[in-house]
């Protein structure tokens, strides 16, 4: 097989590969690459992790500081993933950039893991977030119908996706959309029905605890993760040597200041001590606009931010495991692109199976009584599922080590490519080189740390599959380029 040449941008039309496989065709502008991005992030964790947050600040300011320092952080991150997109504009983001810096095994293994827990799971978990709020909105008794309800998103989602790309990023805007104007409806009343007092330091703050931040960071993080994910499509962006920085920046700053805005009204109408113990900030910063309804105003809110999220990585995902496909021969049938549609046809299929497998697996005492068997039939115990509430928290935590591992592997591959491969002309490179590298290095291992200390067994949701990988690459031969 003919290997794309990554120098090359996207062309505007389908066109075949010597194997057979489809080109995609460049489809995504600038609005959609940024709405991939605002659409993954802002999911659930705006609405579940400032309580938490609050909780481990000694102040109102230091919570602002370290939603703060987040954006900054992943704005950094996204520098360094502009030079790599731009460099390497191929479908498949990280997986291009693996392959080269460290191997065609290392690669491999980031879209198996993609396919087996990282993405699939991150799916799964928030269509557990939607299906949450779906329950308590349409009073339904949790338990089973919970996990059914999140099937029946990853599926519904599905299928939208395998209608076409126009139908998929349509969507995706429409959803994208409407969370934020969502959230602006929350930051209005913050400016209606707040206080600046609240942001009035008459006493010194309390001390800060070093652990407290350190936690409070990791909440922090967890809410803006996705960005990367834009670059999953970067063959598929027009003009990916300008679009695709230009949206990994504007995405990620757009973020951060409605992240601000949003906590500020939380604090503004709450007070900082009601905001730490509050489960619920944004319910509460309505209820003071609109009355008990704000409640069901918030829930239709989370659930069509989770709505957003699940469409955006099914969306984005399925070009990573077609990429693999077209250098991997066990994956060679997901390579292949439905021409009417414009989509990965078999990738999203796939990609729905393992998700909804994934869901029904932490969900159901089926499910859960499978994978314990699994585990003790190789000489393992059996996972601790009480301990880690529902689904949802279930496949954040043992998702989330493997999620950061390949997070830390291609910073390095940054610093790798700008070595081996330093003649390839750059579009775009980061400011400041090697400091912005090396700070967002240094985030990966610190949130890698800290989701290993928090997941322990639960982790093996990850590894284990990750494991398997490695036997799955000794089966696939690799194509030759």
């Amino acid at each position: 097989m003919t290997r794309h040449d990554p120098s090359e941008d996207a062309g505007s039309r389908p066109a075949a590969r010597p194997s057979g496989e489809i080109v995609a065709s460049a489809r995504f502008g600038f609005w959609d690459a940024a709405s991939i991005i605002v659409g993954i992030v802002v999911g659930t964790a705006i609405f579940r992790s400032p309580p938490l947050v609050f909780a481990n600040v000694a102040g109102p300011w230091q919570a602002m500081g370290v939603w703060l320092l987040g954006g900054v952080l992943c704005l950094v991150g996204a520098l360094c993933y502009a030079e790599l997109a731009t460099t390497y504009p191929r479908n498949g983001g990280d997986y291009e950039y693996l392959t080269r810096a460290l191997g065609p095994w290392m690669g491999f293994l980031f879209g198996w893991a993609q396919l087996a827990v990282i993405l699939t799971g991150s799916i799964a978990a928030m269509a557990y977030a939607f299906a949450d709020y779906a329950v308590a909105l349409w009073d339904i008794p949790p338990g089973a119908a919970t996990a059914w309800i999140a099937a029946a998103a990853v599926a519904g989602l599905s299928a939208v996706n395998l209608f076409g790309l126009v139908v998929g990023k349509s969507v995706q805007n429409l959803l994208s959309v409407a969370k934020v104007l969502g959230l602006a409806g929350v930051v209005l009343a913050g400016l209606l029905w707040g206080s600046v007092d609240v942001f009035r330091v008459d006493q010194a703050p309390g001390e800060p605890s070093w652990s407290g931040l350190g936690l409070a960071m990791v909440f922090v993080l967890y809410a803006y993760g996705g960005w990367n994910d834009a670059v999953f499509v970067a063959a598929e962006v027009r003009n990916p040597r300008r679009n695709l920085p230009w949206a990994l920046v504007a995405g990620i700053l757009g973020i951060t200041l409605a992240y601000l805005a949003v906590n500020a009204a939380y604090l503004a109408v709450l007070g900082f001590e009601a905001a730490r113990t509050t489960p619920t900030p944004a319910a509460a910063v309505l209820a003071a606009a609109v009355g008990p309804a704000g409640a069901k105003v918030v829930s239709v809110l989370v659930m069509v931010s989770a709505l957003g999220a699940i469409n955006g990585m099914i969306l984005a995902g399925s070009r990573v495991y077609a990429t693999v496909g077209e250098d991997h021969r066990l994956f060679g049938w997901l390579a292949r692109w439905n021409t009417k549609t414009a989509v990965p046809s078999a990738a999203l299929a796939v990609q729905a199976v393992v998700a909804l497998f994934l869901t029904l697996a932490v969900g159901t005492p089926a499910g859960r009584g499978a994978f314990d068997a699994a585990l003790t039939g190789v000489g393992l115990r059996a996972l601790p599922w009480e301990q880690y509430g529902g689904g949802f928290n279930m496949l954040v935590s043992g998702t989330a080590p493997v999620f950061w591992t390949f997070f830390f592997l291609t910073g390095v591959s940054l610093f790798v490519l700008r070595a081996t491969d330093s003649a390839r002309p750059r579009a775009f490179r980061v400011p400041g080189y090697p400091i912005p590298p090396l700070v967002f290095c240094a985030t990966c291992l610190f949130m890698l740390h800290s989701s290993l200390t928090y997941a322990r067994l639960l982790s093996l949701l990850g590894f284990v599959p990750l494991a398997l990988g490695l036997v799955a690459y000794g089966l696939s031969g690799r194509r030759a380029g």
